[in-house]
């Protein structure tokens, strides 16, 4: 999925910035396109692009949509803040006040408390937060601007570090966003930011686009935001596709948007015997660490769990599938969790941190997580020789069955045990490596 963020300074209304953009927006093969000041008045009609459908929002913040996907669902937490579910990912189309460092300030306050509220689902926040995030990132006649000071950049700099967000564009030199004379000087300033997730930063590609503002096709004086992200959007609703074909500016290929519906649990092996990396956990890890209770988590038809009790551990199994017969979730905590081979079955980033976090709820203080993984040395041949199609970050290994994979590395690993208060264990444990395996013993601090 590619998103476009731009501040379109109230130009929306004029049919040669409209046609300008729309040429841009299909030029850049944009999905989404999100909007900060896009017209005047606030609340006039909204404006319809070729080929996008609106969504929703004001003369604020406004977003739309390629009409080949459906709606996303939309809210408006606050006047500054416009916020779409694109399958896993939440956007929040951002504009803060361009007139008052504390009311920027308190926006930014807010913005945290919003983005928390979401717990831990993968988050971007872009758009024009009119901050400077750095001296360097604004300047008049040469020299760091006044426009803002640390009653502004102090809450943009914690709400970074507590949401472990990262100011994906910040360069030294800087690129600057907006340029214009003011007060009879220079006047440059990179204030239109996209804050993406640490955890998913190396795979989301963000990048400024100039000629929004620069040269005979610019319609605004911002510069734009591209983001490509590893997003399947869902495909437009029989519905919605009734106007689609005349406005399309190139055929559709709807093999690209199958629906299909997610069974993880049909990539469940039937075992004679336990798993190689069961038998680490008796024969390493539970000597080393003095393990008595295990719960085996996403334990499938349960081989790991027999073992763990014919080799004396106080073992239990957990499985949301029904028809494996262990879905009832256990009414204790554990001295060791394993999560073997559930993480890369899941078809998202939300649902592998909603599982982690599910797995953690288990794990006594002190205690530990073993997660492993497919690693992408072993999914990602396979899906090539196969002719895999992806989907999101991995691919369907099986449409007709409905399963997913994708190959986890051992850092992705640690950085989603992040996302649920997990950390590497620093206790020197000498778990067998593999190519084909990613996998990470995390501890719960006390």
């Amino acid at each position: 999925m590619r998103l476009a963020s731009i501040n379109l300074n109230k130009r929306l209304g004029n049919p040669a910035a409209r046609a300008e953009l729309t040429a841009w927006l299909y030029h850049h093969r944009v999905d989404v396109l999100i909007a900060q000041e896009p017209w005047k008045p606030l609340h006039r009609t909204p404006i319809d692009l070729a080929g996008f459908r609106p969504v929703a929002g004001d003369g604020d913040l406004f977003c739309w949509i390629a009409e080949r996907f459906a709606t996303p669902p939309t809210s408006r937490p606050d006047r500054f803040a416009q916020r779409l579910e694109l399958a896993w990912l939440v956007i929040y189309n951002t504009y803060l006040d361009s007139g008052s460092t504390t009311t920027r300030s308190s926006q930014l306050d807010q913005l945290q408390k919003i983005i928390t509220a979401e717990q831990g689902r993968p988050t971007i926040a872009c758009g024009d937060f009119n901050i400077a995030p750095r001296p360097i990132d604004g300047l008049h006649n040469g020299q760091a601007s006044n426009f803002n000071n640390s009653t502004d950049r102090a809450p943009l700099s914690a709400l970074l570090a507590d949401l472990n967000l990262v100011d994906s564009t910040a360069t030294d030199p800087p690129q600057f966003t907006i340029e214009r004379q003011h007060a009879g000087a220079p006047s440059q300033f990179r204030c239109d930011l996209a804050l993406v997730p640490a955890h998913l930063h190396p795979a989301i590609t963000v990048r400024y686009d100039h000629t929004t503002r620069k040269g005979e096709q610019s319609f605004t004086d911002h510069s734009g935001i591209l983001i490509d992200a590893p997003v399947t959007l869902p495909p437009a609703t029989d519905e919605e596709q009734e106007t689609l074909f005349a406005l399309l500016p190139e055929p559709i290929d709807e093999s690209l948007y199958t629906r299909s519906d997610y069974q993880p649990h049909k990539t469940a092996m039937t075992r004679a015997h336990s798993s190689p990396f069961a038998r680490t956990v008796v024969d390493v890890i539970a000597p080393q660490l003095g393990i008595a209770t295990i719960l085996d988590h996403g334990c499938g038809r349960g081989s790991d769990v027999h073992h763990y009790r014919a080799s004396g551990l106080d073992a239990d199994g957990w499985d949301p599938h029904p028809g494996f017969g262990q879905a009832i979730e256990p009414e204790r905590q554990y001295d060791l969790v394993t999560n073997i081979f559930v993480l890369n079955v899941l078809p998202d980033p939300w649902q592998r941190i909603q599982a982690i976090q599910h797995a953690a709820r288990f794990v006594r203080p002190g205690g530990h997580l073993f997660v492993v993984t497919r690693s992408p040395a072993d999914i990602d041949p396979r899906a090539i020789s196969a002719n895999w199609r992806t989907h999101h970050d991995g691919y369907w290994s099986s449409e007709a069955k409905g399963t997913f994979q994708k190959g986890i590395p051992t850092e992705e690993i640690i950085a989603l045990g992040h996302q649920a208060g997990l950390r590497p264990t620093t206790q020197q444990i000498p778990l067998k490596t593999s190519p084909t395996a990613g996998q990470a013993l995390l501890v719960k601090p006390t």
